[in-house]
């Protein structure tokens, strides 16, 4: 069975036509794809790195369960089952973080983005999952810097993983101080 793929324009909305999935990794053709990041009730973030054999950035460290949507999908249904599919995680609400473009010489997508909170087991789809583990997020932004990571996760959500991070406090404005005449 061909598994088809919905195409997008450059406007980031279907264009109504379909590809094979073979044919949409082999001529780079636009299409969409979910991204969802899956965090604990403590905070954690869920990261995991990807089989040798994907078809997109093989072994490389993920932090985003997800993947492309099928002809007729909608983006929230096609993230729940990439969920379920990669990670084994069923059954709990999506949060939309919003929506994002990304390209390279290896794939070219509209994205939409979900968050979620979950404290069950995973369990990883062997074709897809070679290793995972919970993360604080602080200690995620620096294995972005040491470890390969998935480029496209990394471009679109890194300012909100480093959102996530206890800043320091907002410091009040102090008000301008008019200049004093000088003495004579």
């Amino acid at each position: 069975m061909v598994e088809l793929v919905a195409l997008y324009d450059d406007a980031g909305r279907p264009t109504g036509e379909a590809a094979a999935r073979a044919r949409v990794r082999a001529q780079n053709l636009r299409h969409a794809a979910t991204a969802v990041v899956v965090r604990d009730s403590a905070g954690r973030v869920y990261v995991h790195r990807r089989t040798g054999t994907k078809d997109v950035y093989p072994g490389l460290h993920d932090f985003c369960a997800g993947g492309v949507l099928q002809a007729g999908e909608e983006p929230a249904a096609a993230a729940e089952r990439e969920l379920a599919e990669e990670l084994g995680v069923t059954g709990v609400p999506l949060r939309p973080l919003g929506e994002a473009d990304y390209a390279d010489d290896r794939t070219r997508y509209h994205a939409y983005l979900y968050e979620c909170t979950y404290d069950g087991p995973v369990t990883w789809q062997p074709e897809e999952v070679a290793w995972g583990a919970w993360v604080e997020p602080a200690a995620l932004l620096r294995m972005l810097d040491e470890l390969p990571f998935v480029p496209d996760s990394t471009t679109v959500l890194r300012g909100w993983l480093a959102g996530l991070l206890p800043g320091p406090a907002p410091q009040p404005e102090q008000p301008e101080r008019p200049e004093q005449p000088q003495q004579p």
